[in-house]
């Protein structure tokens, strides 16, 4: 697909597909760039504080310091013509935030799975996504269900999608024969 280059933002709680969805969406256009927040933290690999429901103040500042880079890696391959999309775990009124201080064409895809969805999506991948957001007297589900609570107080601004009964393929199906729907002005 050919496309104006820009930055477009893939967020939505962990298991809800951003990985998998933007890495396939990426592929999709005559230039395409591939941003995984989740490289960006493991870049880290000494002191690393990562985000728990108590994490410490360092926490944050690493996370800040994540979106950061991964805004200047989007910003540079939309610079060189691309279109950058980047997988992240962001919520709330920080995504607009994010979005207004790129110096660059944007977009923004929301995945928004039912929880349940998510749940089974998180146990049959086998990995411990929610482990520092769950304690003792919380499950799993209640995690997802906070977290899918964060991305409900996201504003709504781009492209939401339920993909609770659609697959990658399909998700980046909805997200191309949506494309002018996803850009923030």
């Amino acid at each position: 697909m050919q496309t104006e280059a820009r930055a477009v933002l893939v967020i939505g709680a962990q298991a809800a597909g951003k990985t998998s969805v933007a890495r396939l969406l990426a592929t999709k256009f005559e230039r395409g760039a591939f941003v995984e927040g989740d490289v960006l933290w493991k870049m880290v690999v000494a002191g690393r504080a990562d985000m728990s429901a108590d994490a410490p103040e360092e926490a944050a500042r690493q996370l800040e310091l994540r979106y950061r880079h991964g805004a200047m890696l989007c910003e540079s391959f939309v610079e060189e013509g691309f279109v950058a999309v980047h997988a992240e775990n962001m919520f709330g009124p920080r995504v607009e935030q994010h979005l207004r201080s790129l110096r660059c064409s944007r977009s923004l895809v929301v995945l928004r799975p039912r929880p349940e969805v998510i749940e089974q999506r998180e146990r049959a991948r086998g990995t411990s996504a929610y482990a520092g957001w769950t304690s003792a007297g919380t499950s799993l589900h209640d995690a997802i269900v906070q977290f899918d609570g964060w991305v409900a107080e996201t504003p709504r601004l781009g492209l939401w999608i339920d993909s609770s009964d659609l697959n990658v393929e399909e998700t980046v199906a909805v997200i191309l024969q949506n494309w002018e729907r996803a850009a923030v002005d």
